[in-house]
């Protein structure tokens, strides 16, 4: 049951222009490592762009200190309408959370940068510190401190560990995010009142299990689902479609899809999307399939089939003639950072 997905393997961000949103989130977070940037049409995603197929640009970079990465996502012939302002419990995915191994230092340093706004360091029940940052494109970050890292990069931040979902009913959702996708231990479960609102918030935990090709990189997950009482949340992507401005998905990597498909029907869900064979991206592939939470929020579960290592080489990784709970030695994952973000 624990063991379908091995790590958060990426957020999807909808952008209007991908090279500077790439540029933006290395200076910011350390998100210097590109993994692919590919162009192709968005065939699969139709039910989700007004059954129209749209030609997309995709870039995922990522910060080799320990976590996931941004999949950082362009639409190329419609102009993406912009995400807006949100609030905390509103439905869908309110913020991506990254780890931090020093928070004070990452907020002395993010708090020089004029173009973000940043909030105080909150101290708040069960759950680690914190603080808020949203970006130049109006996206929100809750930075939390973290001891669990792959490699010692003189950084203060590595890359994401889960997402703050705003969810319409927690006792629907938390079955949803434990049962089906495994993430089984409840750090936190309070009602806190913030200004003039009150929320519920739970967090849910998976430590990093050591299975999966890149579990020691991608490492624990963290997801918080808040939900807004006492009066109705608005939806982030209401009448928006996948691609627009602001957090598109939330991305596991998976261990074996096959078997995630059939215990996700076992729990009454069901993949609304599904490549089935590989899917190329770039220089690298897979299957990926999606699958909604009960307020319809996308949760992206990729199986990686083949990594670029040395691109300019020509060296790749096929992780399908592999045993698939076996980790990659970390020698060949720093491989990975040979290609930089330029």
């Amino acid at each position: 049951m624990h063991h379908f997905l091995s790590g958060i393997q990426q957020v999807g961000i909808g952008v209007k222009n991908a090279t500077e949103a790439m540029h933006l989130y290395k200076a910011l977070f350390g998100m210097d490592v590109l993994i692919f940037d590919d162009i192709a049409p968005a065939k699969l995603m139709t039910q989700y762009t007004g059954d129209a197929v749209f030609n997309r640009r995709a870039i995922l970079t990522m910060n080799l200190k320990g976590g996931g990465g941004f999949e950082i996502w362009q639409f190329l012939d419609r102009d993406p309408i912009n995400g807006g302002l949100h609030s905390l419990g509103d439905i869908g995915i309110y913020a991506a959370i990254l780890k931090s191994n020093d928070l004070l230092a990452s907020y002395r340093r993010l708090q020089q940068i004029t173009s973000v706004v940043i909030s105080e360091i909150k101290s708040e029940k069960e759950q680690p510190d914190y603080f808020w940052l949203q970006d130049n494109y109006g996206n929100a970050f809750k930075i939390i401190e973290s001891t669990n890292w792959f490699s010692s990069k003189k950084y203060d931040l590595g890359g994401v560990v889960g997402a703050v979902f705003g969810v319409s009913n927690m006792d629907e959702s938390i079955p949803f995010y434990i049962k089906t996708l495994g993430l089984t231990t409840i750090l936190y479960d309070y009602v806190i009142t913030e200004g003039e609102n009150a929320y519920r918030k739970v967090g849910l935990h998976k430590k990093a299990t050591g299975k999966g090709a890149f579990n020691t990189l991608l490492g624990d997950v963290t997801i918080e689902l808040v939900q807004l009482l006492g009066k109705k949340p608005a939806t982030i992507f209401k009448n928006r479609y996948w691609g627009d401005c602001g957090f598109i998905h939330l991305c596991f990597d998976v261990l074996d899809m096959d078997a995630l498909k059939k215990h996700v029907a076992e729990n009454q869900f069901h993949f609304t999307v599904d490549s089935h064979n590989t899917f190329e991206m770039d220089n690298a592939s897979g299957r990926f399939c999606y699958v909604e939470d009960p307020d319809g929020t996308l949760i992206e579960l990729v199986e990686t089939h083949k990594v670029p290592i040395l691109k300019k080489y020509g060296w790749f990784l096929d992780l399908r003639k592999r045993n698939k709970e076996k980790p990659l030695p970390n020698w060949m994952i720093k491989m990975l950072a040979v290609s930089k973000v330029k």
